[in-house]
């Protein structure tokens, strides 16, 4: 039996989750000393497959179906459905994005097991798989046990592991054309849907400068908005701004708003409620610019700045464009 990995690609573009799945599927398979495996879903997604192929594994699916080239819950879980009957995996990995939401609980209830979901760690022990669950928005994590025969089913939350840990290699890609009856697909595909014209998804992000009450009043956002343009980051904020209306809701980072994970994440006169810590700490590097030396955003940075934002910003800013030479 294999470790298999969802790998989710939209419009022929993989989601910036699809390689932390992928890093999580050949950790656990070293673990238990199995094969890794991944499976791409859509049509005409060779070329796809054939990038994930020069990733460490033993099997890349290409899932191949004209009724895939639209995303539809019913024929994605009826065609995974299908896939597993056929690799019988031990684990099926999928990163928890709007899209797994949608159709990993009716692709896991079809195959009589539950779905365990936005879980933060894996391991192995000699009793089987333990899956690590955040409770309380992070004041208390679970380790869940797997009781029920395979396939245990997962979705990992953005930045549970890192797509820089993928390690390279070669894989076979092996086509799987599934059995999907256009009838059995009651739902009819729609454009995605944005809250507003402007509406971002900041799990995409590499770089992302959010900012919290310490900018005091709306009037100051250009400040850090001035860091961020200097960076080349998403601009973003914790829940009081996008409550005040100063930013819209679609910036706000947290357990009520966007899980993110970027390379690097400033966070300006941010104090670092655990609402907020939930939805950033697995940034790979942290920055904080805070005037309270015992503000709780400290024990998660990597780095702290203890000063006036006022001051250390638009100082930051500058030192930044004259590195870039602009």
């Amino acid at each position: 039996m294999s470790v298999l990995a969802v790998l989710e690609q939209q419009g022929g573009v993989w989601h910036r989750q699809a390689w932390e799945t992928l890093a999580a599927a050949q950790h656990l398979a070293r673990e238990w000393g199995v094969p890794a495996a991944a499976a791409v879903l859509g049509r005409g997604v060779s070329a796809l497959a054939s990038e994930a192929a020069t990733r460490q594994s033993e099997t890349i699916w290409q899932v191949d179906h004209a009724l895939l080239a639209d995303y539809t819950p019913d024929a994605f879980a009826a065609a995974l459905r299908q896939l597993l009957k056929r690799v019988q995996p031990r684990l099926v990995l999928f990163p928890h994005t709007y899209q797994v939401r949608d159709f990993a609980p009716k692709l896991a209830a079809a195959c009589g097991r539950a779905l365990v979901s936005d879980v933060v760690a894996l391991r192995a022990d000699a009793n089987g798989l333990v899956a690590v669950r955040q409770l309380f928005q992070g004041k208390l994590y679970a380790d869940v046990r797997f009781t029920a025969p395979p396939p245990a089913f997962v979705s990992l939350q953005a930045g549970a592991y890192r797509a820089d840990a993928v390690a390279s290699g070669a894989a076979a890609v092996e086509v799987f054309t599934p059995e999907l009856d256009p009838a059995a697909v009651r739902t009819r595909p729609e454009p995605r849907f944005r809250e507003a014209a402007r509406a971002v998804d900041l799990s995409t992000a590499e770089m992302i400068v959010s900012v919290g009450r310490g900018i005091k009043e709306a009037g100051n956002l250009p400040v850090v908005e001035d860091l961020a343009k200097a960076l080349g980051a998403e601009l973003a904020a914790s829940r009081p701004i996008c409550d005040s209306g100063w930013l819209p809701m679609e910036r706000q980072v947290g357990s009520s708003g966007q899980t993110v994970a970027p390379k690097l994440y400033v966070a300006v006169g941010i104090s670092g409620a655990i609402q907020h810590l939930v939805g950033m700490k697995g940034s790979k590097c942290i920055l904080a610019i805070n005037k309270d030396p015992d503000a709780p955003i400290f024990e998660a940075a990597h780095y702290g700045i203890e000063g006036d934002l006022f001051q250390v910003v638009p100082a930051l800013a500058a030192e930044i464009r004259k590195l870039k030479g602009a």
